[in-house]
């Protein structure tokens, strides 16, 4: 199916987390990658910081979970304060538990973790090839010529797939022609990492409102270090915007007295999201094919999204396990999540900056009280940790997704019970039963070679949406495929047949 002359299966274009984490996901299945980034260096500003569940659980399924972990800060608490009273002082240390094995928000800024990727990516022989700038492309059916620049030097590379994670100003997408449509916000918004007041007492995320604006501040680096998000006072926006210029602000909201500031920087919010996020071989994952507020903290967990719904299905399809039409699932599965996300994280960035009354009723008085009721009831709170922290995205109207029984459909993130994300870590196709399999179900997934893990049935499994003896066909990226209530593998062997053209007797 494919030339087997060509040296890179995979070029990822771009090394930020997203790029990073394609290129780790594809090497621990074995398909073989080059990463290159047009920057010298990696960065050096902490941008996104927060680290969600979900990314988390595909951490866990790539081997570094504990590793990210103990390089961050879990976030114990979250509070919402006013000019003259604290709204809610919540304890989210472990607000998702029950719902996931990191039942927490962690912060760790994106040059730190970056370096533990690029680690990552070193202890398996692969290094991102600096100074290196994508130029054009040109494909057929089944490769990619890439046209790269190295200082005067060019180069021609030939690869089976094209993964485009290179930002927002993506090179990529715009030899694809692909349009990026959307808007930007009107405010200017700063971020900048502070060394923490000595009278400083939160131990986690805490969100300033006042009448006219907010101020964000989290923990980040080390216990001594701050993060400041908020609005750069509309006075400032046409001069070169420094930390003095919305000092006054942070001490109005914060009460903070800055004295040391160790990075300081002045952006634009866009929204936008890419007309395709495919094309032929290539690809568009992040920032290149969507970017929206940084509300919630979701831009760069739902770029290692990207990463690890393509991986998969790229390494099948280079496997000859399945056909190329796989690879169609992939806009199909992520773009209507990103329209999702950037719809409902463009309303509520909308409402807490709108500068009229509706926005200062929604910051002083519905936004807080919201926020009290939300954790003041562990049902509200529990929703608010599926929402927030990705692992509610579900691929229920993918072609990939069949199947139901109780609250549980097709296309669902596998549940955590315990011990049944061990399977997950293989990067693979399996099947996991709850209780005891039925006779016929083992012969028939010897016949597709798929392993079969067994868990004994527990109420916890009934809690979460289990049925006694049913079989799941989970896919390599932690989603139930398909759920065979009478667990006999029928439909578990027709979907790995007529949709992934699983070559039978080859392993998945």
């Amino acid at each position: 199916m494919f030339n087997m002359e060509i040296q890179t299966q995979v070029l990822i274009v771009g090394a930020g987390p997203t790029g990073l984490v394609a290129a780790l996901a594809l090497t621990k299945i074995g398909v073989s990658v080059r990463i290159i980034d047009q920057n010298e260096n990696a960065g050096t500003a902490s941008r996104a910081i927060i680290i969600h569940a979900h990314t988390l659980e595909h951490y866990l399924q790539l081997g570094i979970s504990q590793q990210i972990i103990n390089a961050g800060i879990k976030v114990e608490t979250a509070t919402v304060i006013t000019e003259d009273h604290t709204i809610i002082n919540a304890n989210i240390g472990d607000f998702g538990k029950g719902l996931s094995p990191f039942p927490f928000l962690l912060t760790l800024p994106q040059d730190d973790h970056e370096k533990l990727l690029i680690a990552e990516l070193a202890s398996k022989n692969i290094f991102v090839e600096r100074n290196t700038e994508f130029l054009s492309a040109t494909q057929n059916e089944n490769s990619v010529t890439a046209i790269l620049r190295k200082g005067p030097h060019t180069e021609y590379v030939e690869t089976h797939f094209l993964c485009g994670c290179d930002g927002a100003h993506s090179a990529v997408r715009k030899a694809l022609n692909l349009d990026f449509k959307g808007g930007s916000y009107s405010q200017i918004f700063y971020v900048a990492d502070v060394g923490k007041p000595s009278d400083y007492t939160q131990t986690g995320f805490t969100m300033a409102i006042s009448a006219t604006d907010f101020t964000l501040v989290f923990p980040v680096r080390s216990s001594n270090t701050l993060r400041l998000i908020g609005i750069v006072p509309s006075e400032y926006h046409d001069k070169q915007i420094s930390f003095n210029d919305v000092n006054e602000s942070v001490i109005k909201n914060t009460k903070l007295k800055i004295d040391n500031v160790n990075w300081f920087s002045s952006y634009h919010v866009h929204h936008r999201v890419a007309e395709k996020f495919s094309q032929g071989n290539m690809f568009l994952l992040g920032d290149a094919a969507h970017i929206h507020s940084p509300a919630g903290g979701q831009g760069m967990n739902t770029g290692i999204g990207d990463a690890m719904n393509l991986a998969w299905k790229l390494a099948n399809v280079l496997n000859n396990n399945a056909t190329k039409n796989l690879l169609i699932t992939y806009e199909s599965e992520r773009r209507p999540f990103a329209n999702k996300l950037v719809a409902t994280t463009d309303r509520a960035f909308t409402l807490m900056t709108d500068t009229t009354w509706i926005g200062n009723l929604w910051r002083k008085y519905i936004f807080p009280n919201l926020i009290k009721f939300v954790f003041s009831y562990t049902y509200f709170s529990k929703l608010f940790f599926k929402f927030i922290s990705q692992i509610e995205i579900n691929y229920r109207k993918s072609e990939l997704s069949s199947g139901s029984v109780a609250k549980l459909k097709g296309g669902d993130r596998l549940p955590w019970t315990g011990n049944n994300y061990e399977p997950l870590t293989s990067l693979k196709w399996h099947v996991q039963v709850y209780g005891k399999p039925k006779l016929q179900l083992t012969p028939t997934l010897n016949e597709c070679s798929i392993s079969l893990y067994e868990f004994p049935w527990t109420e916890q499994h009934e809690q979460n949406g289990f049925k006694r003896n049913s079989a799941y066909l989970i896919r390599p990226d932690g989603y139930i495929s398909v759920i065979d209530e009478n667990g006999k593998g029928e439909p578990i062997k027709e979907m790995l047949i007529d949709i992934l053209s699983l070559n039978m007797g080859q392993p998945a």
